[in-house]
């Protein structure tokens, strides 16, 4: 935590890591911030005691840079840091869909750059971030990325061949459980529960069905076996789960994440 770290382009999630390494005993002098909007800049420094700088200026003073700007704004960006991001800056890209040889080809020879794909929960330090390597990344600049962003949720090192796949499943992941929430309750006022009581009962069975799959150790196919008794009403509600697809659905909808995270790193918007 001796080192200087900035977050360009601090949106939710760039402000969800920057309050994590805060709480996790980051020094605020130790870190910088940039912002498109002056007040938005403003609101971080106050917020957190931070200083707000311009990109320039983080690239220049920075030890590692994090770049937490939307994808299709990643090469103006680059373009604005080129001219000031020595060889020796360790640069983190949290942009879906980029690879690390979109930043190798526009920085400076033998920059390391290491990918990162983390998840909206980082706002309750619950995320699962994970992080591949570049071609000039070292096992030291990979720990390095798992320290800060170990301060937000989980980490896991995969191939970057790997992550389109990743960002399928854990970076889109939480819109697919809030929209099976939103569809259960729903179902929940059909069967004539108020709303807020079909809200709270579905939230809290999420949570322990989350809970127990992480804790026990057990298949989730066990788990599930374990609530479904036979001719019970659980059985009856897979049997229709499975009649209209939702396991096909589910997959298929995965498939189209990963392709667009593909179109994504070609440069198709």
């Amino acid at each position: 935590m001796t080192q200087t770290v900035a977050v360009l382009g601090t949106g939710k999630i760039g402000e969800a890591l920057l309050s994590g390494m805060i709480r996790g005993g980051w020094p605020a002098s130790k870190l910088l911030v940039t912002a498109r909007r002056s007040d938005r800049a403003e609101e971080l420094r106050t917020r957190y005691g931070v200083e707000a700088v311009s990109n320039a200026e983080a690239a220049k003073r920075a030890d590692t840079l994090i770049l937490t700007v939307k994808p299709q704004d990643m090469a103006k960006l680059l373009d604005e840091l080129a001219p000031h991001v020595p060889v020796d800056r360790l640069v983190i890209s949290g942009a879906a869909g980029i690879p690390t040889s979109f930043f190798e080809e526009r920085l400076s020879p033998g920059t390391p750059v290491v990918r990162v794909m983390t998840n909206t929960p980082a706002l309750v330090d619950e995320a699962m971030s994970v992080i591949s390597a570049g071609s000039h990344a070292t096992a030291e600049h990979l720990a390095h990325t798992e320290e800060i962003f170990g301060g937000v949720g989980k980490t896991l090192r995969v191939p970057e061949s790997q992550q389109d796949a990743a960002t399928a499943l854990s970076g889109s992941g939480p819109a697919y459980f809030y929209f099976l929430v939103e569809a259960m309750t729903d179902a929940g006022i059909l069967l004539g529960l108020p709303r807020a009581q079909a809200h709270d009962l579905i939230v809290q069975a999420a949570i322990g069905a989350a809970v127990m799959l992480r804790d026990s150790g057990e298949h989730p196919v066990k788990l599930r076996e374990a609530v479904t008794s036979p001719a019970g009403t659980t059985i009856n509600a897979i049997v229709e789960l499975e009649r209209h697809g939702v396991r096909a659905a589910l997959i298929a909808a995965l498939e189209a994440a990963r392709d667009r995270s593909r179109e994504l790193a070609s440069g198709n918007s």
